[in-house]
């Protein structure tokens, strides 16, 4: 049973069954009694986050991203750490490894201990995020769901862009390195493949990989093996891993092969060619969403909100002119 069950039951919002568990005090007693009576026909217990949220502002915000390493996490996180700083707030940080569990068990051991949270492209379910949401302010990165607050960059449509312009550079065997399953993954597929549907390509799809350097690297003989003349990897570090394995093979980029990675990261300036990469603004998405999450502490109590973001394909060496087929 969850919160929205006792809510459905009392014939109240699940923001009333939250204070009745949080602050009793702050609502009426006979709708007090009307919410434990259902909870207690229901066999509903407040989670731990729920009970601890009886309690004093904390100072800190948290946020919850899928990889420490990442370079992508390493923007929002230092983003965030900024613009927490700047209104008094220390920030506590925590990673996922990608996967659901370790997500949603990192977030409800954050949540006593901060006044708001923010998930940088969270894996849990929509309803698990819209329960966090009612017991803790929270804001989500790329990633849209209902009833919470969300920054968001739309990088499908920039994904096809980046199949035009290895089409255009005369491309047709592409293949795409896919990242951890999930709303940006999901996304830059459909552009993948809504692009091809229009050039009449079929891109090659290898993975799910972990967005990690070493993924490009154990991808690289995959990639070879399939006979493609250009990749499109789900981030930059995945794409830096494979020209770090194609230098060590002799394959040349992009005289053999082309690459285009994702985010615009700092690798993409510092690898051999420059990357070729779809820009998603890591430091303007945490700007944005830690600033929507210090706006609620603050006492906007209104609906919750959402920005976009642009995105925009950069290009540089890793791309060139398909190599010619022998005749």
């Amino acid at each position: 049973m969850t919160i929205r069950d006792v809510a459905a039951r009392a014939g109240v919002s699940p923001a009333t069954v939250s204070r009745v568990f949080t602050q009793p005090d702050a609502v009426a007693p006979d709708t007090r009694r009307r919410v434990l009576d259902a909870a207690e026909e229901l066999r509903y217990t407040p989670n731990p986050v729920a009970r601890s949220l009886a309690r004093r502002r904390t100072g800190n915000l948290g946020i919850v991203v899928p990889d420490i390493a990442n370079s992508y996490s390493a923007m929002i996180i230092k983003a965030v750490q900024l613009e927490a700083r700047h209104a008094g707030y220390a920030l506590f940080v925590a990673a996922s490894e990608e996967l659901l569990d370790d997500e949603e068990r990192v977030a409800r051991a954050l949540a006593p201990q901060v006044d708001g949270l923010l998930l940088a492209s969270p894996l849990g379910t929509d309803a698990y995020l819209r329960e966090l949401a009612e017991l803790v302010p929270v804001v989500v990165t790329n990633r849209l769901v209902d009833g919470v607050s969300a920054v968001v960059a739309e990088s499908a449509e920039t994904t096809g862009h980046a199949v035009e312009h290895l089409h255009a550079l005369g491309h047709r065997d592409i293949a795409y390195l896919a990242g951890p399953d999930g709303y940006s993954n999901t996304r830059r597929l459909a552009g993948l493949r809504d692009a091809g549907d229009r050039l009449g390509l079929r891109p090659v799809v290898l993975g799910p990989f972990p967005a990690r350097f070493s993924s490009g690297v154990r991808a690289a003989d995959l990639v070879l093996a399939a006979g493609v003349t250009a990749v499109v990897a789900f981030n930059d570090d995945i794409a830096a891993g494979l020209l770090n394995r194609f230098a060590d093979r002799g394959v040349r980029v992009p005289d053999h092969v082309s690459v285009v990675g994702h985010d615009d990261t700092a690798l993409a300036e510092m690898v051999t060619p420059r990357l070729t990469t779809v820009h998603i603004p890591a430091g303007a998405a945490g700007v944005t969403a830690a600033q929507m999450l210090i706006t609620q502490l603050r006492g906007d109590n209104g609906a919750p909100r959402r920005s976009e973001l642009s995105s925009e394909l950069i290009v540089r060496g890793s791309t060139g002119p398909a190599p010619a087929r022998p005749a």
